[in-house]
């Protein structure tokens, strides 16, 4: 398991893959359920980011039906992780009922459970701080699958909820959180707020300079975007070109290629508006 683990941490899949199959076969030999559990869910992940979904999700349900038989509740925050999976596979298998019904058995249990935890108050502030991380990350996916499917108000409210507990857990300068403010202001923008998505997405800006935040450039991006859709064109370049300088030192090809699109949708835009100037002008 630890040199499957290790080929996994190197991008060495196929490798990782022989030698899980290996772990697996010994730890049913030796009824170890743990190991068992353990050895599925991470083949589960190695098959899930290589695309393979159909065989994730195979093992993702043999992982979580070994931790239930062996009486792990349903609530158990390494359950509910697992269910978080098997949606977000359902979502891109395009399968919207099972999406739905998996996004919604992880926030609404682990919405009771912190009920529950709050009235028995002998909780750990640690435990309890997991499990509200944990809505927070359902939150976060449920949102990103709500604006897929273009639910746009259900997602702004989304990630509003999962901003607020990352905000009150991890503070407002963890990545994190920054990340969440430049989501949500994404949704504002696209709803037309583009001013409410302006004061948000420049927080987050100045936050992330303040803080030395390691995607600072995918924020820049963002609010060059909005600066565009505002229609002040002058700053959306600045901020397109600081991106660009910070996403090349970053080593991040694909935020380039859309710094490159965001600054090629200026040029189209700024050619349509003096096309149509002109047209007025002439009619005048």
């Amino acid at each position: 398991l630890k040199k499957a683990k290790l080929n996994v941490y190197h991008g060495h899949f196929q490798a990782a893959s022989r030698l899980l199959h290996q772990a697996v076969v010994l730890a049913h030999q030796t009824h170890n359920t743990q190991a068992i559990i353990y050895t599925y869910s991470l083949m589960a992940n190695v098959a899930y980011v290589q695309g393979q979904l159909d065989n994730a999700e195979k093992l993702f349900k043999a992982a979580m039906s070994f931790m239930l038989a062996g009486g792990t509740p349903q609530d158990d925050n390494a359950v509910i992780e697992m269910s978080l999976k098997l949606a977000a596979i359902y979502a891109e298998q395009k399968n919207v009922e099972m999406a739905e019904h998996g996004f919604r058995f992880c926030t609404e249990s682990l919405k009771a459970k912190l009920e529950k935890e709050q009235e028995l108050s002998g909780e750990t502030h640690s435990m309890r701080k997991e499990t509200r991380l944990l809505l927070g990350l359902c939150l976060d996916s449920r949102a990103r699958y709500r604006a897929s499917q273009l639910q746009l108000s259900q997602a702004g409210q989304d990630y509003q909820d999962a901003l607020d507990i990352c905000c009150q857990e991890q503070g407002e300068t963890h990545p994190q959180t920054l990340v969440l403010m430049s989501d949500l202001a994404t949704i504002l923008d696209l709803q037309g707020r583009h001013d409410d998505a302006l004061k948000l997405i420049q927080q987050a800006v100045d936050l992330g300079r303040s803080a030395g935040h390691p995607d600072q450039h995918v924020l820049l991006l963002n609010l060059a975007g909005i600066l565009m859709h505002t229609g002040r064109r002058k700053d959306s370049v600045r901020l397109y070109h600081e991106a660009l300088s910070s996403a090349r030192q970053a080593g991040d090809e694909e935020a380039v290629e859309r710094v490159h699109e965001g600054l090629e949708e200026l040029k189209k835009r700024k050619e349509q508006e003096e096309e149509k100037e002109e047209e007025e002008q002439e009619a005048h």
